[in-house]
């Protein structure tokens, strides 16, 4: 196994390099074990070996001895031992950033053939609202195009990392496309009083709302720009008290507390859309605001092409697209 990976790690380094620069056969062969590397490694991060050894389960005395084993084929030192520490040698400060790129690079293979492979759950991560009031009512619709796709659901209010939290793609909310992920935009997001028929029969005007219970999603501090009703207010040309009223931590809760006609809420017209749709909710006048950023798939740049996500992005694109038709006759979408 580990000739067969010296392998395929001196192939990808030297792929793109003339035959005058490209190592020979015996040069290829004397490749440290991958064991000697990976002890290397550990104990240059840790700068100690007892924390390197827990690290790959193995024993102090045969750490030691695997990182001997490299110098011995380097022909150098790449340690000082000292009392109750160690430190790297000139060698040894040398080997560190390539034995990391080295390893990343593997790593990096490694995230790519999992990818690809339809073994495991395809992971997606949205905002708790997203999640609640937009996708998971759509799932059944994805199952039933693509059974044998499982997928797996990950609410966070955070900014999940792929690597570290395991995640494959997400939606998220930003001013403009990160260029060190693949994104694809898929909505923008527009803002207006929504209440129940009951509540907004006792609506005329704006100002009306002076008389009503206002319902805050906290979350929307999160949002840069992201308008509360302090802004709507502003943009009514309406001098009434924005900050009074029942406040929500996420934005679903919001919405469920408006259907049981708890308050008059700002609402985001994608994630209200079935509820708009159904009559459950219904916007009683303007302004429309727009939220700042758009939605947008996002993952790491080439996962786009792996076969599930790519059946995912087009299920979310029309999913999106079918949004947009259902809000365009309740006059939600276009802010004024």
């Amino acid at each position: 196994m580990h000739r067969q990976y010296r392998r395929a790690m001196m192939a990808r380094q030297t792929s793109s390099l003339p035959p005058s620069v490209k190592p020979s056969l015996s040069e290829t062969r004397r490749l440290p074990p991958l064991d000697a590397l990976r002890a290397f490694d550990a104990a240059a991060r840790h700068m100690s070996f007892a924390r390197a050894a827990d690290e790959l389960n193995v024993t102090p005395a045969a750490l030691s001895w695997r990182i001997r084993q490299l110098e011995t084929e380097l022909g150098t030192p790449l340690f000082r031992r000292l009392n109750r520490a160690v430190e790297l040698t000139e060698a040894g400060r040398a080997l560190v950033p390539g034995v990391a790129r080295g390893f990343e690079a593997f790593r990096e293979a490694q995230r790519a053939v999992a990818r690809l492979s339809d073994s495991r759950p395809l992971s997606l991560t949205a905002g708790p609202a997203v999640t609640a009031k937009w996708l998971a009512p759509r799932l059944f619709r994805f199952a039933d195009l693509h059974p044998q796709i499982e997928l797996r659901f990950v609410a966070s209010l955070r900014t999940l990392d792929f690597e570290r939290d395991e995640i494959d793609c997400a939606l998220r909310l930003s001013a403009e496309a990160d260029p060190a992920l693949f994104s694809r935009e898929l909505w923008r997001e527009t803002m207006l009083p929504v209440c129940t028929p009951e509540r907004a029969a006792r609506l005329t005007t704006p100002a009306d709302l002076a008389g009503h219970t206002l319902l805050h999603d906290d979350s929307i501090a999160r949002i840069p720009g992201g308008p509360g009703w302090p802004e709507w207010f502003a943009a009514a040309s309406l001098d009434l008290p924005g900050d009074r009223g029942l406040r929500f931590s996420t934005f679903d809760h919001a919405v469920d507390a408006a259907v049981e006609n708890a308050g008059v809420l700002l609402g985001r017209s994608f994630l209200c859309v079935r509820e708009l749709a159904a009559g459950r909710l219904v916007a009683p006048f303007g302004p429309v605001l727009s939220l700042p950023g758009a939605y947008r798939f996002v993952c790491p740049l080439g996962a786009e092409r792996a076969p599930r996500l790519a059946a995912l992005l087009a299920w979310l694109e029309a999913e999106a697209d079918a949004t947009r038709a259902q809000l365009a006759p309740l006059g939600v979408g276009a802010p004024d």
